[in-house]
């Protein structure tokens, strides 16, 4: 039997960030001896906690694997304004925030693997590369927008106030100064017909995937990982470009074609140490058929658990 764990909530569909419905299957146990804790990032428009989504996902993990220790990351004080964040807080404030929390984590000292879902994924590996203490060892991105996006496909409710509003920021000025710290997708808007504004006025996606200058630190502390695990869902609608989930993304210059990873000069040059991970045997590309964030509990136990264990 299917069971898929979907989006419920309107605004969680934009950006395929939020929400996935878990229905509770016939736990695969194993044991818990030594297992790493485990840190869960969220997407846009959902929360640590939602009984829907992430609580239902580190809830399932924990009955999955006896004695694990899970946090589920909570971007402010209360779950409220855990959403509102994921939509308009600025990324490099969250990324400083979940580094100082993770660092304050006594459970986490001899280092710890980390999931994130949509977005979730892509800031979990800034905080790879930024914070390499307490050390993460294996990084599982699942529908994360690696190379960032460009267009806004089934956002939510055509008439929807935020959607409308959403749009005309990014189309009228993406790389403003105000709309890059106050909006969260701003931060990873990915032009390519615009390369050298994307370049010069990306906050956050430009600096973690050194478009500009190559920052050793980055580059040597990405390299740490044990495995860095990227997901692709293969009938994705929701992210535009999917192949950015694989790291891939459209060519510079035009809006239709697209390169791979290895074909990009990210890649030839090396410039984050992907080549070095690729080579090295650290990077797992795994697909899934389905829409963004839809999946089955057997196909998670099957194909992500084991990096957990």
């Amino acid at each position: 039997m299917k069971v898929r764990f979907k989006m419920t909530t309107l605004l969680s569909l934009f950006l395929g960030a939020g929400p996935l419905l878990l229905l509770a299957l016939n736990p695969v146990h194993g044991s818990g001896n030594a297992t790493l804790p485990l840190v869960l990032w969220h997407g846009m428009g959902d929360s640590c906690c939602n009984p829907l989504s992430m609580g239902s996902i580190k809830k399932m993990i924990e009955e999955t694997i006896p004695g694990i220790d899970v946090l589920s990351l909570m971007i402010g004080k209360t779950v409220s304004q855990d959403t509102e964040n994921s939509f308009f807080m600025d990324v490099n404030e969250q990324v400083s925030m979940v580094c100082s929390q993770l660092a304050q984590d006594p459970k986490l000292k001899d280092g710890y693997n980390a999931m994130g879902f949509s977005q979730g994924g892509q800031f979990l590996r800034a905080v790879a590369q930024r914070c390499p203490s307490p050390p993460m060892k294996t990084l599982i991105s699942v529908g994360g927008q690696q190379q960032g996006v460009y267009g806004l496909p089934k956002c939510p409710g055509e008439s929807s106030h935020i959607c409308d509003w959403i749009r005309k920021k990014l189309n009228s000025g993406a790389y403003t100064d105000i709309v890059q710290k106050h909006l969260v997708q701003a931060q990873y808007w990915h032009d390519p017909l615009n390369d050298d504004l994307y370049k010069k006025h990306s906050l956050f996606l430009a600096d973690i995937n050194q478009e500009r200058v190559v920052n050793e630190t980055y580059k040597k502390n990405l390299q740490l990982l044990d495995k860095f695990v990227m997901v692709k869902f293969l009938q994705d609608s929701v992210v535009d470009p999917a192949d950015t989930e694989w790291f891939g993304f459209l060519k510079t210059g035009q809006a239709k074609e697209t390169e791979t990873l290895q074909e990009s000069v990210l890649y030839k040059e090396d410039r984050l140490g992907l080549a070095a991970m690729d080579a090295a045997g650290k990077l797992d590309f795994l697909g899934t058929e389905g829409d963004h964030l839809q999946f089955t509990r057997e196909w998670f136990n099957a194909k992500l658990v084991p990096y957990l264990r």
